[in-house]
């Protein structure tokens, strides 16, 4: 079978997949650490140059946050993501050698008129931007704020010029010291879906969320440090497919061991479908997966992503989906990231008192 790559712009995804393709249980040249803080997963990723080649993510250092409370209006849960993603994106700052003094840019990326690619210029409403006051009444300026500019240069589509042009003509004139870009992402999985946020010191691809990549934003091209921050908000058609077989041969193997040993059928009476939780640990051996799905049980992951590619693609049905609550997902998800990055940013924007995260 045709081998396909999948798409993810997430380097723990990346990660994962090498492990699924070589079976090893490590990836040399990729370091791996995890903490958790209440309901929330923080996960560090340092990649090497021997790394990079093995997984296909630029070295450097990517920080994942990860919440299923993302999805949800709870104002104390949204305020604890607020706080841990500040702290590690302060802790990203400091390792690439930012100073409290330093002036930055924030860039939004993406196309404020297509809601799911939005996040970027949602996201800089709110960013608080105090350039021209540094340069009209400096000495006005309390301590503990520094000087930020926030800019959304649109999508090609629209201006008709490279993204990354604009942000490298911003820069010439106004000359800040970092750039921190905000942008919408790719995931290979569906569990992912707004509910993770990655922090990079590595760039970014303008229109990867969406799988219309244009030329990276990194130090490279544009000669500063530049911190990128993303979240996947849209998923393809080949990963929704692939998650829902996965999710029926759970649910099934989950059913197949609560019924009564002395059925040796799947009944679909005996089956309950209230709202339950499903594990790998549910996922059945080979033999039945072949059982309830014939041939298609039966292929490891990327086979079946090539299958569903394959079958997909030619027909014009490889679409990118985004869930129903995309409004209010993009309103809420851009609020914590404008508010971490605010705190990030100026020492003296508090957090909340209560959350009591150290990293």
């Amino acid at each position: 079978m045709r081998k396909y790559q999948v798409r993810t712009d997430l380097a723990i995804e990346a990660r994962d997949m090498y492990i699924e393709k070589e079976e090893r249980e490590e990836v040399a040249g990729v370091k791996v650490t995890k903490k958790r803080f209440k309901d929330i997963q923080i996960t560090y990723v340092n990649i090497s140059e021997q790394g990079e080649m093995k997984v296909g993510k630029k070295a450097g250092n990517y920080i994942t946050v990860y919440s299923n409370q993302m999805e949800n209006q709870d104002t104390q849960s949204q305020e604890e993501i607020t706080t841990v993603l500040s702290k590690e994106l302060q802790a990203m700052l400091e390792k690439n050698l930012i100073q409290d003094s330093d002036v930055g840019l924030v860039v939004g990326l993406g196309n404020e008129n297509v809601t799911p690619d939005a996040l970027g210029p949602i996201t800089l409403e709110k960013i608080l931007v105090t350039s021209h006051l540094f340069q009209m009444e400096g000495e006005t300026v309390e301590k503990g704020y520094r000087s930020v500019a926030a800019v959304t240069p649109g999508v090609m589509g629209v201006t008709g010029i490279e993204t990354s042009e604009i942000v490298r003509g911003i820069i010439n004139k106004f000359s800040p010291d970092f750039v921190v870009v905000v942008d919408a992402l790719a995931s290979r999985s569906t569990e992912r879906l707004n509910k993770t946020i990655q922090i990079s010191d590595t760039g970014i691809q303008p229109g990867s969320g969406v799988g219309n990549n244009r030329k990276e934003l990194s130090q490279e091209t544009l000669g500063i440090p530049v911190i990128s921050i993303g979240v996947p908000t849209v998923v393809d058609a080949v990963t929704i497919t692939s998650d829902t077989i996965d999710y029926l041969l759970k649910h099934l193997g989950k059913e197949y061991k609560e019924i009564d040993k002395s059925f040796q059928s799947l009944l679909p009476g005996g089956m309950s479908f209230g709202s339950k939780k499903l594990s790998d640990k549910d996922m059945p051996d080979l033999k039945q997966r072949e059982t309830f799905l014939g041939i298609v049980g039966t292929l490891n992951e990327e086979e079946k992503r090539t299958l569903i590619h394959d079958v997909l693609t030619p027909l014009g049905k490889n679409m990118f989906v985004a869930p129903k609550e995309v409004d209010h997902l993009m309103v809420d998800i851009g609020h914590i990231l404008a508010s971490s990055i605010n705190a990030a940013l100026h020492k003296n924007v508090p957090l909340n008192k209560v959350t009591s995260y150290t990293r």
